[in-house]
C-alpha cells in the first residue's frame, strides 16, 4: 500500500452561525467567527489517496489527473467564494472546516474510486495552527 498526497490552495470567506440561534448565542459559541460581516482564510487542502502502484505506469494515480479532479469539483467552486452563500455543496450546512472536509470527501471519493485508488484522507489547514483531518 502506498499513499500519495496532492496539495491545493484556496481563499474563501465564511461565517459560523446558526439561523435558529440569536446573534448573542452565535457570538457566545463561535466568537469572532460569528462576525455578521464574515471573515476569510487562506486554506490549504491536502488530498491523500492510497492503493497499489500500477506496474505499467509506476504511478498510484497520475497527479496531473488528481489535480484536475480536485480543481474541477472543489477548488473552482470554493476559491474566492463565500462558503455560506456561493458554494452549492455547502448549502444549508454550517461552514465549519470540519463540515467542509466531510463535504469535499463526499465529492471526491467516487471519482478517486473510479481510478482504482482509494481516498485516504482530506486534510484542510484553516490557519497555520488549525487543521482538520477526515478519514471517511
Amino acid at each position: 500500500m502506498i499513499y500519495i498526497t496532492r496539495r491545493e490552495s484556496f481563499n474563501a470567506a465564511h461565517k459560523l452561525s446558526r439561523t435558529d440561534w440569536s446573534e448573542d448565542k452565535n457570538t457566545e459559541v463561535y466568537g469572532k467567527c460569528a462576525n455578521p460581516n464574515w471573515h476569510g482564510h487562506n486554506y490549504q487542502l491536502y488530498v491523500t489517496v492510497k492503493g497499489e502502484v500500477n506496474p505499467e505506469t509506476g504511478f498510484l494515480v497520475d497527479l496531473k489527473w488528481l489535480k484536475q479532479i480536485i480543481n474541477l469539483y472543489v477548488i473552482d467552486k470554493v476559491d474566492h467564494k463565500n462558503l455560506n452563500l456561493d458554494v452549492d455543496f455547502m448549502k444549508d450546512i454550517l461552514a465549519s472546516t470540519e463540515n467542509l472536509a466531510i463535504a469535499i470527501w463526499d465529492i471526491l471519493e467516487p471519482h478517486i474510486k473510479e481510478s482504482g485508488a482509494q481516498l485516504h484522507c482530506i486534510k484542510i489547514y484553516e490557519t497555520e495552527n488549525n487543521f482538520v483531518e477526515y478519514f471517511g
